[in-house]
């Protein structure tokens, strides 16, 4: 027995091994602050060796316990795991199918439910005793004061093993509350945990203690016998001063009797820790064995045991026991492993037992490499033995030696290693098996030294003795890395093995999870945010009973599905957002989803019982678990049930899984249950699982005409969609010979061949007017439906060359079908008729296939553009279709009980008609289509100022078929065609809205309140349209997401404007509909496709051309050069300046946030076609940001030439060759832009340049008062609202590099001289240098005061000018009142800005004196005698 040793502070070696592990860790799993800044009473450093470690499919029921009981259950537990089993269960876990996330879980009571589950199969006894052992200073206290303890537990644990459990040490005191309270919930994160893959005991450990907990069957508090894991021993694990644990194993040894049941004999405990030493323990905490193979801190353990392999070319594989050091990699043999721990349990037996046998045990064979080339270790996973091809011996030959490389005739079998870590991220070693025999450890080699510290059993001062002495360790074997996939700045954290050793998961600290071919030694596959990430690996075998039998495979001589296949999903745990997934793999997607909490640990041992063999194996069957999770905030230990049918990507999938399904019901009829209510619920559950339409529930008596609710719903479409069609139909004459047709055209129509009569190819109306001939009066009511179908029938027509008559003569007539809503009636009768001809539907048609009879109506239902007559047909269709599968199922269901035994009764679940589900299929469809169509039909009661060209062109008709063929977009590019054509405003899309933002009222709503004022002004006349937007909207959620629709609108009214560029107004409505958009990914993606497509080949010709000329160009000019006229140009500009900055802003937005996912209603997941353009959008790279804002500079340039008609300016003079040389570059690429200090001559032409634009934007603004406008709004172009000049030129002073300060004096300078003396106050609170701007506005005094006096040429202004001193005389007549804009200002205004002036100077001016002159001249000037 290991004596407990008393706590001792740890040596400086220790002290330096802790650090250099602690830094090792902090980059592996999320830890709390408490975690890193607390230690326990003993002085281990924090979250030694704790193990390394993201939207969202639904919870099912618990699975079969008795899998993870331990042992055989009793009877009477096996009842009471039956109980448990069926029992309803509301988990907080989820479950899911593909890709499917579901709130709040499903409830439980189908075991083993065909989509991902998450079930609990074992509880924690009293974890929190635990915690406060591993982490004391969580301890919570009774108010008395004492330590909280279970009176319970006591007699589970060892009073000598609980170290300071009853000392009462002094506590530090906890930095925060907070830290505590999330130390409490993630202490997990800062443990060793290992379970067994048999679920027979858990190790935690956390510094230098351990706890062993074992399973226990025990009641619960409701009364049900359910498995708790209850500590079975607890201490402290180190022997030497200061070492911790790193690493934990819990290693399932098998048993060596005939008579066992599959359980392991018993579980051995392997422990690394920082000094070294691997040591081996009993359950019971027992030292076996001690072994010191490398002088460095033990980074991980991994174990591999005996598998079966599944063909006869693979290698098998030998069981081992990988040591990982940071510069060593040590794999002892599993043989040798397992005979030594056998014999050292038994020798501890016999000590305990007799006193001192000192029998020694066999050593241990391992093999010692010193991995070489390759700058940090964290992981690694040991594969094994691999045989190479002859051309990959070559070709490693080749690599290695060069093409003079001589290869031997023998294949070589290798031992493969990888690991993960930085320098390379991931190295890849190869070690030749002929080099192990010098690695192979005998007993004189090892010493007899070494082999004394094997053993726990000894005399007390033989251990004292060997404690002192360290054995000698073994120099490890050079081992150089092959090849790894190098990235610098990459650092892996963790490798997980498949279980078929063929891929490898890594993980990494940037928050990638990355997929490995192990043989290949390549990356196939990334996924992203998954920061912290625990992985693990669940194998599933199919069961050949599941699986469907084709046609193909059918055989009279046997069996031939050949063997099981197998799939392997990888599950990922994002600890930072309490996701745990499954995926499929290779490139599989998300099978399964579930929110778990953050506080999780997720356990995958990778191997399963130690000591089997190919004989021993194929008799056992160990009842081991794959992988589990561990959540201490519930106490409770999880797995993960995936069905294999998840892996399969075709119809196989569904069906598989849905008969299974059917065999679980088939089961739970013959259940003889007392809960009658309980199993009826239970039934309800399967049938709502079962999801293939081959084996989908239908009633036996179906219906053959609608209910109320759905009736009444039908007739108001159809009502909306014939209103708004009348409306739209042009002028149609009524046709009188409607079922009228001569008798010489009728013959030419057909021919006779073979005993049959056909149709001969005509055009589509004449196969309408046949048609007519045959069935007009008979849908009208007007002739015998019954004489008509028997005569055709005896004339020997076909009933599929009469269905297509029929459905073309009711397709074609659209409008008197639906004034006419008897001839629904007729309809049905007709076609129950022709349904029931003698070669109509097979009678062999087999059920669960497509009849191709109802096909023919479905596609030509499918392809007609006439919805409402094609969704009155296809009513029609669905009921007959259903009469008759009604009616076939009854027959055989009759027949089958006849003669039936008690299981023949489920059969009828499998005879249901496939045709019935693609009828309520195509039902969706059509309703969708009449929606849409019925809005493309309506229009505003609207009087437009003008309507273009583009938008009289008549909107093409919809059909299913159309739809379908139109990509994940055409529907919103439909609708965004009929908003371009009605020319609404963005906002109004959002009036049909209103009730989805009070459902969503967080929802963001920036854009929404631009152009409402436009919207109300038309709002009167819109109609019915905000309604039928809205029902579009209910019936399209995924298609008609606002942001998509908009982003349709942007491009459709770009497209238009790109076909007739004089239409400025489109390219306006189309920068709106851009800036509605929410989504800052979709919104930065449109806009550069606008640029790169339709923009920047114009933009860059008007830049030439305005280059060239050196002024405003003319309208000839910009016709030849731009493909526009002057003021279309000006126009153009101007929305290119929108959408830069529009682009820029989405730039910095989209990093906040998420990328939208685009989903597709159900009934249309079958869309094919082109891409959408939102899909577009979102593949579109990041821009360059300095780029854009280059490109925003000179389109602000250009904007301001054109819009103020300036002269003598080219625009690129004011850049200098960098800049240049940048434009019209692609924005995501990297240019080379200008930095540092310009050349002041170019500066000195900016700042001529903006100070000409803040002039005649203040000439404009001024011209602008006089024609009656509102001096305080921005003046409005043609095409909207005109840009803030003053503010756009000093945000370009900031990026020409010129005086913010000088653009700003001059605007007040401006304004000054237009006489707009208010704006002018305002504008001075933002002047920084008001000394320069005081001189300024002087000078102007002077010229308003020069005016009133020198030229006026009053006799009052002249004696007036006499008494002034002779300085400002003199200065006054120096000056041009010329430079005036506006001469007519008061002089009480002019007042106001000599005192202003005097406030702006300094009394230490050179001017101050002056400006006290002109306040006496303007005192003087305003008397009343003046």
């Amino acid at each position: 027995m290991l004596a407990r040793l008393r706590n001792r502070a740890p040596s400086p070696e220790q002290q330096d091994r802790a650090k250099r592990l602690q830094g090792w860790r902090a980059r592996r799993p999320m830890r709390s602050p408490a975690a890193q800044s607390q230690n326990d009473d003993h002085g281990s450093f924090p979250g030694a060796g704790a193990q390394p470690p993201r939207r969202p499919p639904r919870g099912g029921g618990p699975a079969r316990a008795d899998s993870f009981r331990f042992g055989v259950p009793a009877p009477a537990r096996r009842e009471a795991v039956r109980a448990r089993l069926w029992e309803p269960r509301g988990g907080g876990g989820a479950a899911a199918g593909r890709g499917e996330v579901r709130r709040g879980g499903r409830p439980a009571g189908v075991p083993g439910a065909m989509a991902c589950s998450i079930v609990q199969f074992c509880y924690f006894q009293d974890l929190q005793a635990a915690r406060d052992f591993l982490f004391p200073h969580l301890r919570e206290e009774t108010p008395s004061g004492a330590v909280r303890r279970d009176p319970s537990k006591s007699t589970n644990w060892e009073d000598d093993g609980w170290g300071a459990w009853e000392e009462t040490e002094p506590q530090e005191p906890e930095e925060e509350g907070n830290s505590c309270k999330t130390q409490k919930t993630s202490w997990l994160q800062d443990c060793v945990l290992s379970l067994s893959p048999t679920n027979d005991l858990m190790v935690i450990a956390r510094g230098q203690k351990a706890v062993f907990l074992v399973p226990k069957w025990k009641y619960s508090d409701k009364g049900k016998e359910e498995m708790q894991f209850a500590v079975g021993w607890s201490g402290s694990l180190n022997v030497e001063e200061g070492e911790c644990v790193t690493s934990a194993l819990c290693i399932p040894l098998a048993s060596q009797k005939r008579s066992s049941t599959g359980r392991p004999d018993w579980t051995c405990i392997v422990v690394g820790f920082t000094s070294g030493y691997v040591r081996f323990y009993t359950e019971n905490g027992v030292l076996l064995l001690a072994q010191l193979l490398n002088e460095e801190l033990v980074l991980q353990l991994k174990c591999r045991t005996y598998e079966i392999p599944r063909h006869p070319g693979v290698t098998e594989q030998n069981e081992e026991l990988s040591i990982l050091y940071p510069a060593a990699i040590v794999t002892i043999d599993g043989f040798s492993l397992f005979q030594s721990l056998r014999a050292c349990r038994n020798q501890v037996a016999k000590a305990a037992a007799s006193g001192n046998e000192n029998i020694q045990p066999p050593p241990l064979a391992y093999k010692k490499w010193g991995l070489q080339d390759i700058d940090t270790i964290i992981d690694h996973a040991s594969i094994g033995i691999m045989t190479l091809s002859p051309f990959d011996q070559m070709k490693t030959a080749s690599n290695i030696g060069g093409f003079n490389a001589a290869i031997k005739n023998s294949l070589p079998a290798m031992s493969q290693y990888i690991t993960v870590g930085s320098n390379p991220f991931t190295g890849f070693f190869y070690a030749l098996e002929v080099r192990v025999s010098s690695l192979i450890m005998s007993k004189t080699s090892l010493g007899f030294s070494t082999c004394l510290g094997w053993l726990g059993w000894k005399s007390k001062h033989e251990e004292e003795a060997v404690q002192k002495q360290k054995p000698k360790v073994e120099p490890a074997t050079p081992l150089a890395v092959r090849f790894g996939l190098p990235d610098s700045r990459r650092h892996g954290e963790s490798i997980c093995l498949s279980p078929c050793n063929t891929l490898a998961a890594v993980t990494d600290d940037f928050g990638r999870v990355i997929l490995l071919d192990v043989a290949r030694g390549i990356a196939i596959r990334m996924w992203k945010g998954y920061r912290d990430a625990q992985i693990g690996w669940i194998q599933i075998v199919e069961d050949l009973h599941e699986r469907v039998p084709e046609k193909a495979d059918f055989s009279p001589f046997g069996n031939t599905q050949g063997p099981s296949r197998v799939a392997q999903f990888l599950v990922i745990y994002a600890p930072r957002r309490g996701i745990l997934e499954v995926w499929s793999t290779q490139q599989g997607p998300r099978v399964g989803a579930f929110n778990v909490g953050k506080h999780c640990r997720l356990l995958y041992p990778g191997y399963k019982i130690m000591g089997l063999n190919n004989v021993t194996s194929q008799s056992w069957q160990p009842q081991t678990y794959q992988i589990c999770l561990v959540d201490p905030v519930s106490g409770s230990v999880k797995t993960v049930n995936v069905p294999f049918h998840l892996a399969l990507s075709d119809k196989k999938c569904e069906r598989a899984k849905d008969m299974h399904l059917v065999k679980k019901l088939a089961a739970l009829l013959k259940t003889r249950s007392p809960n009658l209510d309980l199993v009826e619920t239970q039934i309800k559950e399967l049938i709502l699982d079962i999801k293939y339409p081959a084996t989908k529930k239908q009633d036996l008596a179906v219906l053959l005409r609608l209910d109320e609710k759905e009736l009444l719903k039908l007739q108001a479409l159809l009502e909306k969609y014939k209103e708004e069609k009348t409306r739209t139909t042009t002028v149609r004459f009524s046709d009188d010979k409607d079922g009228v047709l001569p008798v010489k055209t009728f013959l030419e129509y057909l021919e006779y061949e073979k005993d049959t009569i056909n149709i001969k190819k005509i055009s589509e109306e004449e196969y309408v007017a046949l048609g007519s001939f045959f069935f007009w009066k008979c849908l009208h009511g007007e002739s015998s439906t019954e004489d008509m179908c028997h005569t055709l029938e005896s004339a020997g027509l076909s009933p599929q060359l009469l269905l297509s008559l029929l459905l073309s003569v009711w397709l074609s007539k659209e409008k008197d079908i639906l004034d006419k809503p008897q001839s629904v009636c007729c309809l049905h009768t007709m076609l129950s008729l022709l349904s029931k001809m003698k070669v109509a539907i097979d009678e062999t048609w087999d059920s669960q296939s497509v009849s191709p009879w109802w096909q023919q109506m479905r596609t030509a239902c499918i392809q007609s553009e006439n919805n409402g007559a094609a969704l009155l047909s296809a009513h029609v269709g669905h009921s007959v279709a259903a009469q008759i599968s009604n009616s076939m199922t009854e027959k055989k269901f009759s027949q089958t009980v006849l003669g039936a035994d008690s299981e023949a009764l489920t059969d009828s679940w499998e005879a249901l008609s496939l045709d019935t589900e693609y009828w309520k299929l195509l039902l969706k469809q059509l309703e969708d289509c009449l929606i849409l169509q019925t809005l493309l039909h309506s229009k505003a009661n609207t009087s437009t100022c003008k309507v273009s060209s583009l938008q009289a062109e008549p909107l093409p008709r919809l059909s299913v078929k159309k739809l379908l063929e139109g990509g994940k977009g055409g529907i919103a590019d439909s609708v965004a065609k009929w908003i371009f054509k009605q020319d609404f405003s963005p906002a109004i899309l959002k009036l049909a809205n209103k009730e989805r933002d009070a459902e969503n009222p967080d929802e963001p709503k920036e854009g929404i309140n631009r152009g409402l004022f436009e919207v109300s002004e038309v709002e009167m006349n819109l109609g019915a349209i905000p309604d039928l937007l809205h029902l579009a909207y209910k019936q399209f959620p995924c298609s008609l997401e606002l942001d998509v629709l908009h982003a349709h609108c942007c491009w459709e009214y770009v497209v238009q404007w790109n076909k007739d560029p004089e239409e400025a107004r489109f390219f306006v409505r189309s920068i709106e509909h851009l800036k509605h958009i929410l989504n800052a990914h979709v919104q930065n993606g449109i806009a550069l496709m606008m640029w790169n497509t339709f923009l920047v080949k114009r933009f860059s010709a008007a830049t030439y051309l305005m280059d060239k000329v050196g002024k405003s160009p003319k309208d000839r000019l910009c016709r030849r050069d731009v493909g526009m006229s002057d003021t279309a140009m000006t126009s153009f500009l101007g929305s290119c300046l929108d959408l830069l900055q529009t682009l820029m802003e989405a730039d910095v937005s989209r990093d906040e946030m998420q990328v939208p996912v685009l989903d597709t209603e159900d009934a249309w997941l079958s869309v094919e076609g082109p891409i959408s353009i939102v899909e577009l959008a979102l593949e579109q790279k990041h821009i360059h940001y300095p780029l854009v804002e280059h490109h925003s500079v000179l389109c602000s340039i250009l904007y301001a030439v054109m819009r103020f008609s300036l002269k003598t300016v080219k625009p690129l003079s004011l850049f200098d060759s960098k800049g240049k040389n940048a434009f019209f570059k692609d924005l995501t690429s990297i240019q080379l832009l200008p930095s540092g200090e310009m050349d002041p001559n170019f500066i000195s032409i900016r700042q001529q340049f903006l100070l000409k634009v803040v002039s005649a934007a203040v000439q404009a603004q001024h011209l602008a008062v006089k024609d009656g406008e509102s001096s305080e709004e921005a003046p409005t172009t043609p095409f909207g609202k005109d840009q803030d000049w003053p503010v756009l030129a000093v945000d370009l002073a900031h990026h020409l590099q010129v005086s913010e300060d000088a653009v700003r004096r001059h605007y007040v300078s401006e304004l000054y001289n237009y006489g707009v003396d208010h704006l002018g106050e305002e504008a001075i609170l933002q002047v920084q240098d008001k000394e320069v701007l005081a001189s300024q506005l002087l000078v102007l005094t002077g010229q308003r005061l020069a005016h009133a006096l020198l030229h006026t040429q009053t006799k009052e202004g002249m004696e007036l000018l006499a008494r002034l001193p002779p300085t400002l005389c003199t200065w006054l007549k120096a000056m041009n009142p010329q430079d005036l804009q506006n001469t007519d200002v008061p002089i009480a205004t002019t007042a106001k800005l000599v005192t202003k002036v005097i406030e702006l100077l300094p009394e230490n001016h050179g001017q101050y004196g002056l400006a006290l002159h002109l306040i006496e001249a303007v005192e003087a000037i305003s008397l009343p005698s003046l």
